[in-house]
């Protein structure tokens, strides 16, 4: 039946626009032979096919433009009064005997448009009879377009201030006048035809009345373009008729609509000025209308305009905006007890906006909306609704995007009781949209209550929030959130030692709650920022008295120490023991032996009984030799203490090529260079020679593998050894011993040629003894029987 409905329809309109067509064609003829009589009677012919009852608003729409194309045409030829010789007067007249009355009114308002225009009756009688005439067509969809003809054919010609028509504020009144009781008159049309036809059809009505709706609203448009129409005739008159009207017509559609106009068309200086009574009207509105989206367009022209000239916002102080918009939306909310959690949010958010952007300065009013929401949010359940969700996160981060400064939002005393209503995941979400704003604006953080509020606002990537396991976490987001954290730390600083150490143990205390999986992530951040302040305090005395002990870096590794020990059970020893080993060089700077020597034992402890793994065996061991080898703080027992458990692991380890490599290394412990009283020649030729008995060994053990030679890399790594500390003038090391090692490496290498690393140091031997110099006469004992070098 639809289908057959709708080529019924095709088929009336299609008949509408032949009659139109038709009657156009005897109008054209009648025109060119300047006869009046014939044009008038096929234009009331043509008009007549918009007496139609059966096409829907959009159908009738297309027959409506064929006619007014035509009328148009005519409207020309009347003006032309030579060509007709019809004076104004009574040709106005003489449209109003046609015999039907669509007809009449078309034509009348045609004429009526020429009779403004020629001044030959005053503006003020003719605008009323036409808008009074009008009220013959009662029948909703003809009476609209009817009256929207007449708003068309007369807006240009309406006397306004400036336009050389009448432009006095009577004039200017008039056509006010029309405009608005052109509007009534309409928007009772649009109403009424809710009630057109069956109730079975309401949905479709609705649809219709939805494509309707420009017509009225082109009133407003035209108010809002007359140029006499200042602030006092818009506070006046021009809005409070225009409200009275929307709240009379009691229809949702209308009330939205209308309001939404208001709200468009209007100067926002209008707005500002009569805010009180635009709001006013919000509550007489249908319980059913959208007033939460009214509302949120009205705060969003107004902070637009608040952010083209900081020159306007005096204005909205001394109207108190704020206070009535705030007071608006809070009787909207309690009058609405039924609106959902997002339409509430949607308007506190509208409403953050207006005051970010018009008291930017005003905390307490930021404060005060975030209040708002905390009030509505209390007593729910976590937010499960993902488009309030959204809301709340907006609500959230407009202070981070207008201030470009988390400590601004820190200072809200009501900005985490709005997070504490989000649910987990989206409550770390804000929480990295908080840190990436630290980190965007490089936003230092400088005290430790400052600390203690942030980290409560990211709680939810400090620690598990509810009992959330840890395995229910992705991965690959769960890194990406520590690392934050890791880089937040660092955005810790106060020149003022006592304040840092106050952050670093609020720090200690929020991460230590974070269990064994987030540990290794922010423990390292900790320590190295305790260790910047270590730095910072370097050289003063660690033994100061009294009973305020102020800070010295005795008493930050004191609390390292715990942090350290805490991350070490976790268990991540081969952190810890990097993390001791970095404690234990700022110590030895500080010139504090005792506690480097702490930190060394330390990094033993876990060495002999937490790192079983063989390779990391190796590099933890080869880490403690390079940093034991630039430490200078130790006396002679605890060096020689030291350095004899480093050597002793070292030959311990598991694999012989691992072995000799960490033995040779520790030749390095008796041999520095910038130091006085440590290059003891024998012991670094002990640690030379026993890497060569472990290198042979595993010599051995490949030949027997392989059955054949095995590689002598290890071999050619301590002749470099020895090359080093020749150089070094170390007297144990001789040309004779490098000479023999050489022969050794080549009785064991099928073809020496081939090993291109013993080549390379052969061929260094040979340049340093062509170089000429002291260097030279050292190495020229030394002799290279190779004729590939």
């Amino acid at each position: 039946m639809i289908v057959d409905g709708i080529e019924d329809e095709e088929k009336w309109l299609a008949e509408g626009i032949a009659g139109i067509q038709q009657n156009a064609f005897y109008i054209h003829r009648a025109l060119d032979a300047n006869n009046l009589r014939e044009a008038l009677k096929f234009s009331a012919h043509m008009l007549s096919e918009l007496r139609t009852s059966k096409l829907s608003p959009h159908k009738y729409y297309e027959l409506y433009m064929r006619a007014f194309d035509e009328l148009r045409r005519l409207e020309i030829f009347f003006k032309d009064e030579s060509r007709h010789g019809v004076s104004v007067v009574d040709l106005y007249e003489l449209v109003q005997h046609a015999g039907n009355i669509l007809p009449r009114l078309y034509l009348l308002c045609t004429v009526g448009s020429v009779y403004i225009r020629s001044k030959d009756a005053p503006v003020r009688e003719v605008l009323k009879d036409l808008v009074e005439m009008c009220l013959g067509v009662q029948h909703p969809i003809r009476g609209l377009f009817l009256r929207s003809y007449l708003s068309q054919v007369s807006r240009d010609k309406l006397p306004d201030i400036g336009s050389g028509d009448e432009g006095d504020a009577d004039s200017v009144m008039d056509s006010v006048e029309f405009v608005l009781q052109n509007f009534t008159e309409m928007n009772k049309l649009w109403v009424r035809l809710q009630y057109q036809g069956p109730s079975q059809i309401r949905e479709k009505r609705e649809k219709e009345r939805n494509e309707l709706r420009d017509l009225v609203g082109k009133n407003l448009h035209v108010l809002s373009q007359i140029e006499g129409v200042d602030l006092d005739m818009y506070k006046d008159t021009v809005l409070p008729r225009v409200l009275e009207q929307v709240v009379n017509c009691k229809d949702e559609l209308a009330q939205f609509y209308l309001m939404e106009c208001i709200i468009q068309v209007f100067p926002d200086e209008y707005h500002l000025q009569t805010l009180e009574t635009l709001l006013g009207a919000c509550p007489q509105l249908q319980p059913t209308v959208d007033i939460k989206a009214i509302l949120s367009q009205l705060m969003e022209r107004l902070s637009n305009y608040a952010a083209s000239s900081t020159d306007v916002l005096p204005e909205f102080l001394q109207v108190e905006a704020f206070a009535k918009l705030s007071g608006a939306i809070g009787r909207v909310i309690e009058a609405q007890a039924d609106m959902p959690i997002v339409g509430a949010i949607a308007l506190q958010v509208s409403l953050l906006t207006f005051t970010l952007y018009v008291h930017p300065d005003r905390l307490d009013y930021v404060d005060q909306v975030l209040g708002a929401c905390v009030k509505k949010l209390s007593g729910m359940p976590k937010l499960d609704d993902n488009r309030a969700t959204k809301q709340v996160v907006a609500l959230l981060s407009a202070p981070l995007d207008k201030y470009n400064d988390i400590v601004t939002a820190l200072t809200l005393s009501n900005y985490p009781r709005v997070m504490d209503h989000l649910d987990n995941e989206t409550n770390k979400v804000m929480a990295m949209v908080i840190i990436q704003s630290i980190m965007k604006n490089n936003t230092c953080i400088s005290t430790a209550d400052k600390v203690e509020v942030l980290f409560e606002l990211i709680k939810g990537l400090i620690k598990d929030l509810d009992g959330t396991a840890l395995d229910e976490y992705d991965e690959e987001d769960f890194n990406e959130e520590q690392n934050s954290v890791a880089r937040l730390i660092h955005m810790f600083h106060n020149d003022d030692p006592e304040e840092m150490v106050k952050i670093i143990c609020t720090v200690k205390k929020h991460i230590m709650n974070g269990g064994p999986r987030r540990l290794p992530f922010t423990v390292p951040s900790l320590v190295f920022s305790a260790l910047r302040l270590v730095r910072q305090l370097q050289g003063q005395d660690g033994d100061v008295v009294g009973e305020d002990i102020p800070t010295t870096p005795k008493k930050i590794f004191q609390l390292l120490n715990e942090t350290i020990e805490a991350l070490s059970s976790v268990p991540s020893p081969e952190l810890a023991l990097r993390l001791y080993l970095q404690c234990a060089e700022a110590a030895n700077d500080c010139d504090l032996e005792p506690v480097a020597y702490e930190f060394f034992t330390q990094a033993f402890v876990l060495y002999e009984e937490e790192i079983a793994d063989s390779k990391a065996q190796v590099t933890a061991i080869h880490l403690i030799i390079g940093m034991l080898q630039r430490m200078n703080v130790f006396g002679v027992e605890n060096r020689d203490t030291l350095t004899h458990k480093a050597t002793g692991y070292s030959a311990k380890l598991l694999k012989k090529p691992d072995q000799c490599r960490a033995v040779y290394a520790c030749s390095h412990l008796f041999w520095v260079d910038d130091q006085d009283g440590l290059k003891d020649g024998e012991r670094v030729l002990l640690c030379l020679k026993r890497a060569l008995r472990i290198a042979n060994a595993a010599q051995q053990m490949a030949n027997v593998t392989r059955g054949s030679s095995g590689p002598v890399t290890l071999f050619v790594e301590i002749l470099n050894k020895y090359l080093y500390y020749f150089e070094k003038e170390n007297p144990q090391i001789t040309s004779s011993a490098i000479q023999g090692l050489i022969e050794l490496i080549a009785t064991e290498i099928q073809n020496p040629a081939s090993d291109v690393f013993f080549v390379s140091t052969l061929r260094y031997i040979q340049f340093q003894k062509q170089k000429g110099g002291l260097l030279a006469e050292k190495y020229d004992s030394i002799k290279i029987r190779f004729p590939f070098v």
